[in-house]
């Protein structure tokens, strides 16, 4: 009969656990050795990669993505196509896909507006924007964008997050996931969305997804409370609230030196000392009576009925960068039809009151980040969803449906070549012809400004090195760098 001893375990017994026990720790540190683990994020981490640390020199510290949700028309706004004048109701062989459907005909819709050109660059930018054409030479144009989708809902996702299906962290939550933030006292990223009512997706489009929701975007008001729910209860006290903070961090002190940057926990306890903070920061962002009447001029802020919504929320874009929020997200449109850019009735009444609504605004936020030497360290972004096809949708409209397969996009400011235009679309704007580009480009270049490589930044979730740009390599747009 075989001794028992070795509590309970007989040693053969023993002998075959700790074996296998110490074969385990060698594969461990082996595993370790190849890099196994190193990019390995649990589902409370909170801290980015390599602690925050860049992967080369960045050129840009915040980014300020203006979202024309629905999707502007780029034969009409920046793609001049002055071959098309003429022929206006002129039905062609066109190979278009939107929320019609597939087609192989249209009936054509020329540009409705006229097109100049500006800056030194000559830039041909429609009469829709003349104030932002006396800024092309600091604007690079993306004429050949492509996505994967050309339905509202998924197009916006993989605009923001890189996936046509929800559940992913946005680009500014993986702007904030890999370089923190730089101001402890607001958001890391922040959402001002359109006063008609958030986008389709809603909350999807700045949501942390798999990440800890620390990375999730704040939404930020332009007029009233800055935050919802940000005062406390009557009676209470900000040294109540401080004292309480203190309580909950020493009852579970024990807890969070067992897991050191890797609680759940601990995320939670900076979020309500974020909270705290923000009681104090978030209502002096919001105060332009900081600001001169000149630059309250320039953004066309007590123009009610045109740009003082546009021109708050840009003002306040401004502010936001100089108080070193990372990534801040303007919406221009909301709700659905024309409330926003989706032009498929009357695509002058539409495009014209959008951007009459955002040039000024948008001219005067590159001209003001200029002059306060902030464009060379703050990333500008602009465009939409997709774009819109060079076909009428209806028998008797100027309307455009959807196109996912070429559209305009640009970038300003963070280390990015003014004055320069990237790729072509056909000779009707229907598609992407020279250099197409991805939209997995344009976030492969805004990661690349920042300092990080697309390629390397990565979240560890469902077994897997999750990254912005998908499991294939993908490249910035180097053109423009």
């Amino acid at each position: 009969m075989t001794k028992k001893n070795f509590c309970g375990r007989t040693r053969r017994e023993f002998l075959w656990e700790t074996g296998c026990g110490f074969g385990g720790v060698a594969l461990t540190s082996l595993l370790t050795a190849d890099g196994f683990f190193g990019n390995r994020a649990s589902a409370g981490e909170s801290e980015g990669v390599a602690k925050h640390a860049t992967h080369h020199q960045p050129k840009a510290k915040s980014v300020i993505f203006l979202f024309m949700y629905g999707g502007p028309s780029q034969i009409d706004t920046f793609d001049y196509k002055p071959n098309m004048v003429g022929m206006d109701n002129k039905t062609i062989a066109v190979k278009t896909f939107g929320r019609g459907g597939h087609r192989n005909e249209g009936r054509i819709v020329e540009p409705r507006w006229k097109f100049k050109q500006y800056g030194q660059c000559g830039k041909w930018v429609s009469d829709l924007f003349p104030k932002l054409g006396e800024c092309v030479d600091d604007i690079s144009f993306l004429h050949s964008m492509t996505a994967d989708s050309p339905i509202h809902g998924s197009a916006m996702l993989m605009m923001n997050s890189g996936k046509i299906l929800s559940g992913s962290p946005s680009m500014g939550a993986w702007v904030n996931y890999g370089l923190g933030s730089l101001n402890e006292n607001l958001p890391g990223y922040v959402v001002m969305l359109d006063p008609t009512g958030g986008p389709i997706s809603g909350a999807k489009n700045w949501s942390s997804g798999f990440m800890p929701a620390n990375y999730q975007g704040t939404i930020l008001r332009a007029k009233g409370a800055p935050l919802l729910d940000l005062q406390p209860p009557p009676g209470v006290t900000r040294e109540l609230q401080r004292d309480l903070i203190d309580a909950i961090k020493e009852n579970n002190q024990a807890h969070l030196a067992a897991r050191p940057g890797n609680s759940e926990l601990g995320a939670r306890i900076s979020s309500y000392e974020l909270a705290f903070q923000m009681q104090q920061s978030a209502p002096e962002v919001v105060d332009l009576s900081q600001e001169s009447q000149a630059t309250l001029d320039m953004y066309g802020i007590g123009e009610k009925k045109r740009t003082d919504d546009f021109g708050r929320r840009c003002l306040l874009a401004r502010r936001m960068v100089e108080r070193g929020v990372r990534f801040i997200q303007l919406y221009s449109g909301g709700a659905h039809n024309d409330d926003n850019w989706d032009a498929h009735g009357d695509l002058e009444a539409n495009h014209g009151k959008h951007a009459g609504n955002t040039d000024q605004p948008i001219a005067a936020l590159l001209k003001d980040l200029k002059q306060r030497g902030l464009l060379d360290s703050t990333l500008v972004v602009w465009g939409g969803e997709f774009g819109r096809q060079p076909v009428a949708e209806y028998q008797a409209s100027t309307g455009r449906d959807h196109n996912s397969y070429g559209f305009t996009m640009w970038m300003a400011g963070g280390g990015i070549k003014g004055g320069t235009s990237v790729g072509s679309t056909d000779e009707l704007g229907a598609a992407a012809a020279e250099r197409p580009l991805h939209v997995k480009n344009m976030h492969a270049t805004v990661l690349h400004q920042l300092g990080l490589d697309p390629n390397r930044l990565s979240y560890f979730y469902s077994g897997l090195d999750q990254k912005l740009v998908g499991v294939e390599h993908v490249e910035p747009i180097s053109e423009i760098v």
